[in-house]
């Protein structure tokens, strides 16, 4: 178990003066931590101020990143041992923070997995469904919440993949795939999520879409052949399907049957020598 003394909380926050102050407050009261740690993303509203009032420490940005960027100048800008990561908008409950970090030292990286219905709209509730239903075919391993904002983790691996954290909304996504792939040790805690204060800065729409991006792009990485293996094997199935059909009753094997086949064919090959570069990565790990 993790020691409070050990681990800074750490809050990405981007014009969010209206609340940051009680949360910062909310935390430094739970416990003794080694810091609270704001990281004012460019705000234009007064945020550092607030924050700074409230007894954190304020790293600022001259202009806004990206919630990404605020996470990659945390873990540069602190020394403990454990970071954990809460958002500025009022959603986490201080208990709930402890209960997480009660679990690190056992654990790598603890996520505050959501219930469903804490989370804000039944489109975001479907839209996290299908995102956490791919991550969980693509580690495999069952992941409740893929993207949720309150985690903590050990700083020495979150540098070890500071190179893939985007600077925008999809950091939770990449250091939750990064941490199983690599092997590290991860669990869920359940939490539940209140209300946000203000409005949030995430769209669904757009930012769905970079989710579903980040999420192929880190499993490319580490496991390609969770992507690319399926691929190939659709394309022979239909591919060998298509020709032996035009064999049977049409005595010819047609030019698009031989092209799914060879399309098919590249694919997995392409997928093993992956799979082997992705290998060479962790090779000499620690």
């Amino acid at each position: 178990m993790a020691s409070p003394e050990s681990v800074t909380i750490v809050i990405p926050a981007y014009n969010e003066r209206e609340c940051i102050g009680t949360v910062v407050s909310g935390l430094r009261a739970a416990a003794a931590w080694h810091e609270v740690l704001v990281i004012d993303d460019g705000s234009t509203d007064g945020t550092a101020a607030a924050a700074a009032a409230a007894g954190a420490r304020v790293v600022t940005h001259p202009y806004n990143k990206g919630n990404g960027a605020s996470v990659k100048s945390a873990i540069r800008a602190t020394t403990s041992e454990w970071l954990t990561i809460v958002d500025g908008d009022g959603q986490h409950r201080a208990d709930d923070v402890g209960r997480l970090v009660a679990r690190l030292g056992d654990y790598d990286l603890v996520v505050g997995a959501r219930s469903p219905g804490s989370q804000a709209t039944s489109a975001r509730r479907v839209g996290n469904a299908v995102l956490n239903g791919l991550a969980s075919y693509l580690t495999e391993r069952e992941i409740p919440d893929l993207t949720s904002g309150l985690r903590g983790a050990r700083r020495e691996y979150l540098l070890e993949f500071i190179h893939l954290l985007p600077n925008g909304f999809s950091t939770p996504t990449t250091t939750t795939l990064a941490f199983i792939k690599a092997g590290y040790n991860v669990a869920f805690e359940p939490i539940g999520a209140l209300p946000r204060v203000g409005t949030s800065k995430i769209r669904l729409a757009r930012d769905g879409a970079k989710f579903l991006l980040i999420l192929l792009k880190v499993i490319t990485i580490f496991s390609p052949l969770r992507i690319f293996a399926p691929v190939g094997a659709a394309a022979f199935m239909v591919g060998a399907g298509y020709g032996a059909w035009n064999f049977a009753y049409h005595d010819r094997i047609p030019n698009g049957a031989v092209l799914l086949l060879m399309f098919a064919v590249i694919v997995m090959l392409v997928g093993l020598v992956s799979e082997q570069v992705a290998s060479l990565r962790f090779e000499g790990r620690r």
